[in-house]
């Protein structure tokens, strides 16, 4: 036994896939075409079983209004929307027509393409778009995965977005471990360490780092 997080070797990892994560065959075959497409910009897309716990968040909170900053070939749009209730939406933000597109076919396939509202523009225009439009306080659910060096700026607007007892997950929190090396200086680097700090000590969220993927922050927006 152990009070640590075990490290996943490759068969633990393969062992963890088989018994903990129920894939849809759809989510495979978009991942599946993702790496095929673009093997080197895969790595963008989530993990199975980081999809896996996204969904489940999404059904634990309720929630009917969900947003995502950053689709890549829409992995997490499409495990979100199959876990929104009939009449969810989720507001999906990107820049790019070309990878979304890849993603928009599969979406339809597995029925829940209506529920995704895709919005070609940098995710802060769309944030401040929707706070303009009177949403402040209507989202249940935010999903930050996009621009690393604007993830504060990001963090702020999900929180007006958000209702008193909504999720926010941010993604590669942990930075394939660069943000406790002192010889990482970049600027991605630089911000998700600037970005830790700063919801690590925000009263304003009730917080907790998990160490699945590449670290997953949950904060919960506090009354």
């Amino acid at each position: 036994m152990s009070h640590e997080t075990t490290v996943l070797t490759a068969p633990l990892y393969e062992y963890l896939l088989r018994v903990g994560v129920r894939e849809a065959p759809v989510l495979r075959r978009l991942r599946d075409e993702t790496l095929r497409r673009w093997p080197d910009s895969a790595r963008m897309q989530i993990a199975p079983e980081q999809g896996a716990l996204i969904a489940l968040l999404v059904t634990l909170t309720g929630a009917r209004h969900a947003l995502e900053a950053g689709v890549f070939t829409g992995y997490s749009a499409l495990a979100v929307a199959l876990a929104l209730p009939a009449d969810g939406v989720l507001v999906a933000c990107d820049v790019s027509d070309e990878w979304t597109a890849l993603g928009r076919p599969y979406w339809d396939e597995a029925g829940v393409g209506h529920k995704i509202d895709l919005r070609l523009a940098p995710a802060i225009e769309t944030m401040d778009a929707l706070l303009a439009d009177g949403r402040a306080g209507w989202f249940d659910f935010v999903f930050l995965d996009a621009e690393k060096t604007e993830y504060a700026a990001y963090y702020e607007r999900a929180l007006a977005l958000l209702r008193p007892g909504g999720l926010i997950l941010v993604d590669n929190v942990l930075w394939s471990g660069r943000v406790v090396d002192p010889a990482a200086d970049d600027a991605d680097t630089a911000a998700i360490r600037a970005f830790n700090e700063l919801v690590r000590d925000d009263e304003r969220v009730s917080l907790a780092l998990v160490p699945i993927a590449d670290g997953l922050t949950l904060a919960v927006k506090r009354p």
